[in-house]
């Protein structure tokens, strides 16, 4: 599990094509610099596992179905990428829960003279998407500012534009997003329910 507070800006060194996985070397000092094979590390949202660790650089495996799925897909040696490690038992929770499995890519559109920073997004999270709540933007924990059937904002700090890659965005950009695991649970459970209401209501209907 992660919280969305991105630790590091990382470069991508090495991209090497394989029969079942795309093989990724990133170099980044701070999430190596205990990092272990089979850790997880977030790289821009994607939760990753070592296979590989080489002085201030980290290698994963990217299979087929999350290049498909993700941003990942196309990525060349020199990209910045964020970089987050998975939450300690003890350490602080400054975002939000971010598990790493991203739900769909959006774009980037626009950034406005006041702070707010436009994205488009896939019609299929349209329900998770509300104001104030939380999303994970390329692995980055923010707000909503806004949100429209087309597109949502958030207001970033100019700490977020200079620590992380949304700094450097470029319209047209894909981003990963993964919308709050809680909203996801919360609709799975009250499906349920209205789904036996509905019948028990039909039911009733009938046969009178």
């Amino acid at each position: 599990m992660f919280t969305g507070i991105v630790e590091e800006l990382g470069e991508v060194t090495r991209v090497e094509p394989k029969d079942e996985a795309t093989r990724l070397t990133v170099r980044g000092r701070v999430v190596t610099s205990d990092a272990r094979h089979g850790d997880s590390i977030a790289v821009n949202g994607v939760c990753l596992t070592v296979v590989d660790i080489a002085g201030d650089e980290f290698t994963v495996d990217v299979v087929a179905e999350t290049l498909k799925r993700t941003s990942l897909d196309g990525i060349e040696p020199g990209r910045l990428v964020n970089l987050e490690r998975a939450m300690s038992a003890d350490g602080r929770f400054g975002g939000h829960v971010v598990q790493g499995h991203v739900d769909g890519t959006g774009t980037f559109l626009s950034r406005d003279h006041d702070g707010l920073t436009h994205f488009a997004y896939p019609p299929s999270l349209s329900r998770y998407l509300v104001e104030k709540g939380s999303i994970a933007v390329d692995g980055i924990s923010l707000t909503v500012a806004q949100v429209s059937d087309q597109e949502f904002a958030v207001a970033l700090i100019p700490t977020t534009l200079r620590s992380t890659t949304l700094g450097r965005n470029q319209p047209g950009d894909p981003v990963n997003l993964e919308v709050d695991v809680l909203a996801k649970y919360v609709e799975k459970l009250a499906a349920v329910h209205l789904t036996k209401g509905s019948v028990g209501n039909g039911g009733g209907e009938e046969d009178r």
